[in-house]
């Protein structure tokens, strides 16, 4: 039943992120759901088809949520330097918005060595390069739009993302450690302004 499958995926994303993929039990996920062991094998094989779900599920989540980000705050520009900080502000607020899947990212790269290449390839598509890929379609329109300048919108993607949201995720180890709100803006701030300096278009 849907409901069932809910509570086995919201139990094993909570103690995937709390003890890893090697380490968690899928006794102690039905426990925590409130379910049946048995239960959790009618809808998962093994206990690497319940991680993959979870990740997978929670990397297309917030793909989708920092798309929306994208389009509420790239749309329309009004101050180019002011809309790119607030929109990479939102994108950093995720990492708390969704703690429960970026504790599952720290695990990723914890442990990638035990996860199965396959595994670790579907969660690059389903979130981190879904992401990209967003982020590179809204540089060549602000390109196409007169507010940005380059011939590799990929690469000024990548750099953009490395400037602003991973300058603050990495060091926080995806909100783990979390950074004050002012060192977080300043961050942010000083990133958009190194962005811009290699990116933006030429006044006319």
């Amino acid at each position: 039943m849907p409901e069932k499958r809910r509570a086995i995926v919201r139990a094993a994303r909570a103690v995937f992120g709390r003890e890893g993929f090697t380490g968690a039990s899928v006794d102690v996920i039905a426990a925590e759901g409130e379910v049946s062991k048995r239960t959790v094998y009618n809808h998962f094989t093994d206990k690497e088809s319940l991680f993959q779900a979870v990740v997978l599920e929670g990397a297309r989540e917030v793909a989708r949520s920092q798309a929306v980000l994208a389009d509420r705050h790239l749309h329309k520009i009004v101050d180019l330097e002011q809309d790119l900080v607030a929109f990479s502000l939102d994108r950093v607020a995720t990492l708390e918005e969704f703690a429960d899947h970026w504790a599952l990212v720290r695990v990723i790269e914890a442990e990638a060595a035990r996860i199965r290449p396959v595994l670790l390839e579907e969660w690059q598509q389903a979130g981190p390069w879904a992401t990209i890929a967003e982020l590179t379609r809204w540089i060549s329109e602000l390109v196409d739009r007169g507010h940005l300048a380059t011939d590799d919108p990929a690469r000024a993607a990548n750099h953009l993302n490395l400037l602003t949201f991973i300058a603050v995720a990495q060091p926080t180890f995806y909100g783990a450690l979390p950074m004050s709100r002012r060192q977080v803006t300043t961050v942010v701030a000083e990133g958009v302004e190194t962005f811009l300096h290699s990116y933006a278009a030429p006044a006319d």
